[in-house]
This record gives C-alpha cells, structure tokens and sequence, in this order.
C-alpha cells in the first residue's frame, strides 16, 4: 500500500532534482564567467539562426496529424481490398505517422536555413 504512494511521490523528486540540479549549475557558470569579465552576449550565442519553436511545433503536430489521417485513410482502403483490418489499421497509421515526421523533420530543418 505504501509503495502506490511512494513511486509517484519519489518519481516527481527525482524529475524536480534533476532540474534544479542542471538550472543551478548553469547559473553558477554564469556568475563564474561574468565575476572573471566575460560579456553577457556570450549566453545568447547561437539563438539568432534558429526559428521559433512555436513555428516547429505547430509544423510538426500539423504534419503528424495529416499523417495519420492519410493513414487511416489508407488503411480503409486496405481494409475494403480484403486485407485484414488488425493489420491493416496500425501498421498504415504509424507508417504514414512516421512518414510525416520525418517530413517535418526536414523542412524544419529548411526553416532554420530561411
């Protein structure tokens, strides 16, 4: 009974103490670069080229869902050719699903070139 309560309760810890760990570091690491005179642009290196990721999320959640309806799409078509539709249903739908990831994941990466 005690341990329902436990790994819930231990996991969430373990989350908190790996993010407080990691934002405590870098900002230990900051201060120790602008004590020893290092300009503050420094921490925003590398930010200019890329999109927002707004842009790339909207990109690939619109893409996955087109996916998976060109799936079940597909997948209904198998279906009324005779396949079997245990089949037929998942294995088009994580197809076309992972197709257009992998889509999405191109053009994000032409949007970071734009």
């Amino acid at each position: 009974m005690m341990s329902e309560v436990l790994i819930p309760i231990s996991f969430f810890l373990a989350i908190f103490g790996v993010v407080y760990l990691y934002l405590s570091t870098r900002n230990k690491e900051r201060l120790a670069l602008i004590e020893k005179g290092a300009d503050a642009s420094i921490f925003m290196s590398g930010k200019n080229n890329t999109s927002p990721i707004w842009k790339v999320l909207i990109l690939n959640i619109a893409l996955l869902l087109m996916g998976i309806g060109v799936g079940v799409f597909l997948s209904g078509l198998l279906v009324m050719m005779g396949m079997d539709d245990d089949i037929a249903q998942p294995g088009t739908i994580f197809l076309m699903a992972g197709i257009a990831l992998f889509v999405g994941f191109f053009m994000t990466k032409n949007l970071d070139k734009a």
